[in-house]
């Protein structure tokens, strides 16, 4: 119990450090590991430090979740300018803290009326953070006891799933701070810092390139795969990473990279390993669930719901994706709730006995409030499951000129997803290929692969395409108010450089000459 004490303690105080000086997020900090006797040692700093947590009991844990924001930069969202008063809405306390994002500012942390920052640097250090608590874990797991049969599945566990977050994580900044993978110019792009010892360097850091930070990413994910597979123990979690997990997350770089053969080979272990899909036509119960068969890895909380009040100032799913849910797509009801113009998602739980409970608005307390001091049971950033190895799969294999395998394993998903009267898809060549990034972007909605997706069609060999968006964002006359003074509308053009975010400039600020990601000024048309 002492050694575990102080893994804690020894934890909390370097969370401490790095919070307490954020620009800095890359100054080593060398943790005292002679408390290290076991596996299981390294197994408990795996979970408090290396994993994201599960549960967040703050209902505004949103602005603190890592990369929660990522769900206003794409075309998934639209402003809610209709429902309830903002009395009746939390959305409000996100909502200062979201103008920068949505409207794809220079400086994503500016306030709306452009007269101080947020800090922009929570997701980079958060990540950094984890980063450098497995590159700990990995040095030390080398010089812990494996003797028996027990050491030695303890350090391929703990090996195993230290490489797989590390590699989870740089995958995420890169695509995050980092040009979309090109493999024309991915050896000239640059990308983020790359650090992966343990070691203390007192020195500035430098961005490495797009391929430099892709290579450690298959590296981790080798090693992933190759500890991760030696582990024989049954896996008891979704929580903890295994080699199913590591494989779907092998299928996705991959097919990032655009080596579709690889891809195509990673997607198909999963398929094979996990076929379980969720069948809309006779399962009844909630999706969004620890338990639904798919699901293989799922890591942090999934505040995502919180967004989408019926209220103004909050947001709602954008018209054009609900849309694109035909009436035969199970989904569209599923797993949305509308009102009007509304649109936003189902939550797993209601409350329908809160306190001051208003019949008249049940609504709100169903779907809207639906005990906001609690979080989903899986994440809406950091979810794995077998859904998306269909998807890969189906996508590689189009690339590669193979309609027939491509399209077969596409209406397989769909068959679970669309009433039995559902015919399936039946196009070749081009038109398959733009039909699997429609069901992509239905399937995969409001779980963080939107933005990535619409940034690596823009350097897709086969098929490039590119989107222009239109947010708009109302001012009113205060936070609590519905009465709108004026509305912008901001556009995001094709092959925008602002699909790259900028570096936080807390990063700048602390590591001199550090070059920043080119981010225009964002022109705006008022159109209220």
């Amino acid at each position: 119990m002492k050694r575990l004490q102080h893994i804690f303690i020894c934890s909390t105080a370097l969370f401490l450090c790095l919070m307490s000086a954020a620009c800095n997020f890359l100054e080593e900090y060398s943790q005292d590991t002679d408390y290290v006797r076991t596996w299981k040692d390294l197994d408990e700093l795996l979970i408090g430090d290396c994993y994201l947590p599960v549960y967040e009991s703050d209902y505004l844990a949103f602005t603190r979740t890592p990369a929660s924001w990522i769900h206003l930069l794409g075309d998934e969202m639209e402003e809610s300018q209709t429902g309830w008063d903002m009395s009746m809405s939390a959305s409000g306390d996100f909502r200062a803290n979201a103008f920068g994002y949505f409207t794809w500012q220079q400086r994503v942390g500016i306030n709306e009326s452009e007269t101080e920052y947020f800090a922009e640097n929570g997701t980079w250090t958060k990540f950094y953070y984890c980063i450098n608590v497995a590159n700990n874990i990995i040095t030390s797991v080398e010089n812990v006891p494996c003797n028996s049969d027990d050491e030695r599945q303890g350090v391929h566990k703990v090996k195993g799933e230290a490489h797989f977050l590390r590699a989870f994580y740089y995958f995420w900044l890169a695509n995050l701070y980092g040009k979309p993978y090109d493999p024309q110019t991915a050896a000239a792009d640059l990308c983020v810092p790359l650090k992966v010892s343990d070691k203390v360097e007192d020195r500035k850091f430098s961005r490495q390139t797009v391929a430099e930070i892709y290579a450690q990413i298959l590296s981790d994910l080798d090693i992933a795969e190759r500890e991760l597979g030696l582990y024989a123990t049954p896996k008891v979690s979704i929580y903890r990473a295994d080699s199913t997990a590591c494989h779907l997350l092998q299928s996705r770089v991959y097919l990032y990279m655009q080596q579709w053969e690889k891809a195509a080979l990673y997607a198909k272990k999963v398929m094979q390993a996990h076929p379980a899909l969720y069948n809309f036509n006779t399962a009844t119960g909630k999706f969004s669930v620890k338990d639904n068969p798919e699901n293989l890895f799922s890591m942090g909380g999934n505040d995502v719901h919180k967004l989408f009040d019926y209220a103004c100032q909050s947001f709602s799913v954008s018209r054009e994706l609900y849309d694109t849910y035909t009436s035969s797509d199970l989904r569209k009801t599923r797993w949305y709730w509308k009102k009007g113009d509304f649109a936003g998602p189902i939550r797993t739980t209601t409350n329908p006995t809160y306190y001051n409970y208003d019949p008249s608005k049940s609504d709100y307390y169903s779907y809207s409030y639906a005990d906001k001091s609690r979080q989903e049971e899986v994440s809406g950033q950091f979810l794995l499951r077998s859904a998306e190895a269909y998807l890969n799969y189906a996508e590689a294999e189009a690339y590669l000129g193979h309609d027939a395998e491509a399209r077969n394993t596409l209406n397989t998903l769909r068959a679970s997803r669309f009433s039995s009267d559902n015919s399936g898809v039946n196009v070749s060549g081009s038109e398959l290929i733009t039909a699997i990034r429609r069901e992509r972007r239905l399937e995969l909605a409001l779980e963080g692969h939107r933005w990535f997706d619409l940034r690596r069609y823009m350097v897709c060999a086969v098929q490039p395409e590119s989107h222009s968006i239109t947010h708009e964002w109302t001012y009113y006359s205060d936070y609590l108010s519905c009465n709108a003074v004026k509305r912008y509308r901001f556009v995001l053009e094709e092959n925008d450089e602002a699909y790259t975010l900028p570096i936080p400039q807390e990063e700048l600020d602390f590591n001199t000459g550090m070059p920043n990601n080119p981010h225009p000024y964002r022109e705006h048309t008022q159109v209220l």
